[in-house]
């Protein structure tokens, strides 16, 4: 399984010959970004904020590549009505070649900024199983009970009330017994990390880590 890391959440995985995009949203989109970007077979979007989906974009792919499915929340399709989505749900399970998609439970933090129709009531995470490794992306999310488990997790460690921050995110990545964490949602200017701070707590809960940079990948 490889992992391409974009701006903020957005993800591209490839395996199986099968290439699932998540979050392409709307933060450093390029016509580079788009070369890449353009080879997706799924979309898969865990909201309906514009850093994880970027209309404009999306429908440049699909106009492409009339094939490709995009999947979201019923909120998320509401909110983006001139897009065509698939609608999913917590608890869904999707097909993507031989791979295996579940729409996980996810927790949107809230603030008062986001009031008027802008708060997130709908989100979910996604754990994207191949066969030999299960990556969970969870989305933006607070911490909550749950029994998820994969090998890789890549979650927000940057708090804002929004979501997770370094020291539950620490013990939420331990919990599902993750072997690698990779940390997103790091690169909004509008939402900094203390990523001193984050890979204390990493290091503190004994966990495997890597940061990786606009466009770079990892074989996991």
């Amino acid at each position: 399984m490889k992992v391409t890391k974009f701006a903020q959440s957005c993800i591209l995985i490839e395996s199986l010959g099968e290439k699932i995009l998540i979050d392409p949203g709307s933060l450093l989109p390029s016509e580079s970004t788009l070369k890449v970007w353009k080879e997706a077979d799924a979309i898969l979007i865990t909201h309906k904020h514009f850093d994880h989906f970027d209309e404009e974009s999306v429908r440049k792919l699909v106009m492409n590549k009339p094939s490709l499915r995009v999947y979201a929340t019923k909120e998320t399709a509401s909110y983006y009505p001139n897009t065509k989505f698939e609608i999913i749900k917590e608890g869904n399970v999707l097909s993507c070649g031989e791979i295996k998609v579940e729409a996980v439970h996810a927790v949107h933090g809230y603030l008062p900024q986001l009031k008027n129709g802008k708060e997130a009531n709908e989100a979910v995470g996604f754990i994207i199983d191949d066969g030999k490794k299960r990556l969970y992306h969870t989305g933006d999310t607070i911490c909550f009970k749950n029994d998820y488990k994969c090998n890789i997790i890549m979650l927000p460690m940057n708090n804002h009330g929004v979501v997770m921050g370094p020291f539950e995110a620490a013990l939420y990545a331990k919990e599902t017994g993750a072997e690698l964490v990779l940390p997103i949602h790091f690169d909004n200017p509008a939402l900094p990390i203390d990523m001193k701070r984050a890979e204390e707590e990493l290091k503190k809960n004994n966990l495997k880590y890597k940061i990786l940079k606009i466009g770079e990948s990892v074989e996991v």
